[in-house]
């Protein structure tokens, strides 16, 4: 049978499924008030990457789970995508994953079982490439394609790196850089892409977080999250508002993939980058955030860099560790200051 391009069978693509903040936070008001035992130690009172469980002195479980409709066309591809975002979560809290189980949802009337099995085939190259195996799972037949894993991870308890640890005077560094969700827009509308628009795309979204435990492993670094569906701003004040303090970001810092800047211009910005904003923008400052700017920090990244909030000290040793693993575009994108009376928490400054 013919079938349909797997960006035409969802509403959204890749993280720009997520909920908007907003709602998920009305959704989930009532949550907080649930009995938590003594060895969860980190749960969602911040809105962190993954929940961390302790087991003994020297091991605590990292659990995690993320899923979404497809961001490309290529089955493989979005397979491979699907699981390298939901294996971040780990990474992002400093552990290392042992194993993964697969969420498979599928329109069997619209996609045939070749095509599946190429998804299926691309999470499992991606967790091979981890050093864990895909241990089990769960299927169903449903309207949307959907894809992703939980993953179950170690780590030393000491070592557990959290979004809400951030401490005055660090420096802000981002992994990858900023502009998936717009691709994806572009890619979404016209089925294609010029020049290395595509290539670039895929080495971003599938290039593991590997380097999360390194950096745990470095006393100068507090804080690590990942970069998601939220946004960059969004991850940010996250951050800030876990820590007690405010995020400044240099935007002239900031990495973007190649090509980028233009197709916001030709006006390729997800609807997902206006519900991030409708969500925290009150809380971004200064007024007057120009277009191109706002599209950035708010662009859904799926499968997106690491936010690392590090001594200024261990700048250097952080960005080798990142440089040397193949994250070329990482770079020092701001720094953690002090709330002032009346200003916002997350300040975008040239």
């Amino acid at each position: 049978m013919t079938e349909p391009r797997l960006t035409t069978l969802s509403h959204g693509g890749g993280c720009g499924c997520k909920i908007a903040p907003g709602v998920l936070t009305e959704i989930l008001k009532g949550a907080s008030g649930l009995p938590m035992p003594a060895e969860l130690l980190v749960g969602i009172e911040t809105a962190d990457d993954a929940a961390v469980y302790l087991l003994n002195d020297d091991q605590a479980l990292v659990a995690t789970t993320d899923f979404f409709m497809p961001i490309v066309d290529d089955p493989y591809d979005f397979g491979r995508i699907a699981a390298t975002n939901a294996i971040s979560d780990v990474y992002a809290m400093g552990g290392r994953p042992i194993m993964a189980l697969a969420l498979v949802g599928m329109p069997l009337s619209l996609l045939s079982t070749s095509t599946i099995g190429r998804i299926l085939d691309g999470g499992r190259a991606m967790c091979s490439l981890a050093g864990i195996p895909i241990a089990g799972g769960h299927t169903i037949d449903s309207i949307e394609p959907i894809y992703g894993l939980v993953v179950m991870g170690l780590v030393h308890p000491s070592r557990v790196r959290r979004n809400a640890d951030a401490r005055l005077g660090d420096r802000l560094i981002l992994s990858k850089p900023l502009g998936v969700g717009i691709l994806s827009a572009a890619l979404k509308k016209s089925g294609r892409f010029e020049g290395r628009a595509y290539e670039q795309m895929i080495e971003n979204t599938t290039q593991l977080n590997t380097p999360g435990p390194m950096l745990a492993e470095l006393d100068g670094v507090h804080g690590i999250t990942d970069v998601t569906g939220f946004g960059l701003a969004g991850h940010a004040l996250e951050m800030a508002r876990g820590s007690g303090l405010a995020a400044v970001l240099r935007l002239g810092r900031l990495p973007v993939i190649e090509g980028v800047r233009e197709m916001i211009a030709a006006g390729h910005v997800t609807g997902a980058s206006d519900r991030n904003w409708d969500a925290y923008g009150a809380a971004v400052g200064p007024d007057g955030l120009g277009h191109e700017d706002r599209s950035l920090v708010t662009d859904p990244q799926t499968s997106g860099g690491l936010l690392i909030s590090c001594a200024p000290e261990t700048v250097d040793d952080v960005l080798a560790i990142l440089h040397r693993e193949g994250f070329e575009s990482a770079a020092e994108i701001g720094q953690m200051e002090a709330v002032r009376p009346g200003e916002a928490l997350l300040q975008l400054q040239s």
